[in-house]
Parts: structure tokens; sequence; C-alpha cells
């Protein structure tokens, strides 16, 4: 899967080089603006509230960043869901990464008046002007991963559906650990931006590590602001650093450039843990490469819950301000089953045939 998060530096969202987030407590799991988490299965809807939803002749549109695996894999969860509750969806566009795009495609999805607007905001800072359109129309709006600054949860949009990003964290340190069975140096790759989802994650692995794993140490840190330097932070810290037995990678993008330099540098003892699925990095899992584990989100599942609130909504049901999915462990071992809980489809055939 590719990460959704990589584009932003080349947008302007991301401050150069902001510090990791350090906490002296076990962090927790928290919405954009600090909203407690609710796990997504306590969005419910009786058979009777679903009939009266089918019975309400209404229209869904997504607004999306990009679409690739992960997004497209949240967008079957939608469609899914929109096709049970009797939603027909009316528009469905692809901002490329894009701002700017991104407005135009609301404006142009809500002159067909959707009457629920399911979107990953490129820009938060540009909520307001991004949005303006689907607000002015009356669009339930649900958003994933972040809430589009200046907006207001219950009355502007419904609510922000994500994953349990301190979950994801305290599975990633889980496998690091299996990967070094229990002792080892580790090399720490952390996303050095301002975005909410990536911090929270790389900050709660660390964190584990620190505070859980008295064998294994963090002995090097770089902070990555631009994907595209992978290979080199990941060479330097290398060079500098002999010793290190695993790295970790903030997600599978970048991770595949890692497995680049390892190779270059003939360091086949070198493990990698990360962040999400896609085929080269999986297919390297699977023949028994460097990267020993991959955790991902419910990316379906996301989806599936994002209609139901838009659904819920239109119904005049409160629903919490954000809503979280579960995450699951993916190795070489479950790597079939592990592909279906989070995307919902099955693993490329080249990963599969591997095995």
């Amino acid at each position: 899967m590719t990460m959704r998060f990589p584009t932003l530096c080349s947008i302007g969202l991301i401050a150069a080089l902001l510090p990791a987030v350090a906490y002296a407590q076990e962090p927790i799991t928290v919405g954009p603006n600090g909203e407690a988490a609710t796990p997504v299965a306590e969005l419910e809807l009786s058979d009777a509230e679903v009939e009266q939803i089918r019975q309400g002749s209404y229209t869904a549109a997504f607004a999306w960043h990009e679409l690739y695996d992960w997004s497209g894999a949240v967008a079957q969860g939608a469609k899914d869901e929109f096709d049970r509750l009797g939603i027909k969806v009316v528009a469905e566009t692809t901002a490329g990464f894009d701002s700017a795009r991104q407005q135009a495609n609301v404006e142009t999805s809500m002159a067909l008046s959707p009457s629920i607007l399911i979107s990953l905001p490129v820009d938060p800072a540009a909520g307001a002007s991004t949005y303006a359109a689907a607000l002015q129309g009356g669009a339930k709006i649900v958003f994933i991963d972040n809430a589009a600054a200046g907006l207001t949860q219950g009355t502007d949009y419904v609510t922000t559906v994500s994953a349990d990003l301190v979950g994801i964290g305290e599975k990633t340190s889980e496998a690091m650990a299996a990967a070094l069975g229990g002792e080892g140096k580790i090399g720490y790759i952390f996303h050095d931006a301002d975005f909410h989802v990536t911090n929270l994650r790389d900050s709660a692995f660390k964190w584990m590590i620190e505070n859980k794993y008295d064998g294994i140490g963090i002995v090097a840190e770089a902070g990555m602001a631009d994907p595209a330097r992978i290979e080199d932070i990941a060479s330097a810290m290398l060079l500098q650093n002999p010793d290190i037995d695993a790295l970790y990678v903030p997600w599978a993008e970048p991770a595949t450039g890692v497995l680049s330099v390892l190779r270059q540098l003939d360091r086949s003892d070198v493990k990698i843990v990360t962040i999400d699925l896609n085929e080269p990095a999986g297919l390297d899992m699977v023949q028994g490469g460097s990267i020993s584990a991959l955790i991902a989100d419910e990316a379906y599942n996301i989806g599936v819950y994002a209609a139901r609130a838009g659904a819920a909504s239109l119904l005049g049901k409160d629903v919490a301000p954000f809503l979280v999915v579960d995450a699951v462990i993916v190795t070489a071992d479950n790597v079939a089953e592990g592909w279906q809980q989070s995307l919902h489809h099955d693993a490329p055939a080249s990963v599969l045939n591997a095995q």
C-alpha cells in the first residue's frame, strides 16, 4: 500500500525539520484536535434505521486526496456500506495531492447535491475554502484521518475516521522486538513533519521501545521530511552506526528505498519494520528478506464506518468526534490473512506465489 502522506512536503503543509514529539508518559490515541478515540464498533444502526435510510433517496460523493491501494480500500469499504444502505454514489474525484484541485473537485461534486461527502483533506489548513461548497450545500462531511482546520465537529462536519495510531505504534514495537529476539540496536527514522497521524505513530513506537523493551535500544535517530531523500538518510545512518541491527521506517514506500540501500551496502543482516502494505515490501518479506513485518490498519473498515457515520448523521444521530479502527501485524506467516483484514482483498499474486 502506498502511504498517503509523502507528497505533503511538496504542497507546503510541512514545516521543515520539526522535532519528533516526545512523551513523558505512555501516549494515547487522540484525534487531530485532541478528541478522545472511540472504537468504530460503537457506531451501530438498527434495522429500522437502515430501512429509514434506504427510503431516503440519499446520495454520496468522494473527494479523495489520491487513489491507490490504501485509499482504494477505504473507498471500497464506503461503497459497500453505501450499497447496503441504499445510498447512491454520484461522484468520486481524486486531487493528486493538489489542494486547489481538491477544492475544485468538491465544488464540481456539490453541483450534484450529494447528501454525504467523504474526504481526506490534502491541506487541512485550507479547510474553510476547500470545503466551502459542501458547507453551503448542506452535505454531511466525514473526514478520513485528519479534519480540516477551522471547521467544528458536530456542526460543520460529522466526524473523523482513522486508526488507533498509538495501537499501530505499539504493534510496530512488538514486531520489532520479535524480529530482534528481544535484543538489539535500532536506527529510528521518523517522519519529520507536522502531520498528526505519522507523528503519533512514530512517537508511540519510540516510547514503547524505550519503556517496555530493556534489551533493545535506539542508537541513532534521523528525521525524514522528504521521502525522496530516504536513501541518503538510511545510508548515512548505517555508515555512521554500523552496529545497527534493525531500522524503523515510518511507512512502506520509503522502506522500499531503504531496501535498496541495504542491498547496496550488502547488509542483509539488518531488519526493517514499517507501516502499511505494498507489493515490493510484501514480496521482500515473504522471500525472507530484510523486512520482518508490516503493520497495517483496517483500511476497508475505515471506509465502512465513514459511510455509516454519514448515514447516521442524516438521521440526526450524534456521532463521536474521532472513530478508530484496529490494526494487524502482517508477517510472512499471515500475509494472505493480513492483506484481507486490512484491505479486504487478496494480496498481490507475486506475494502469494512467493510463499
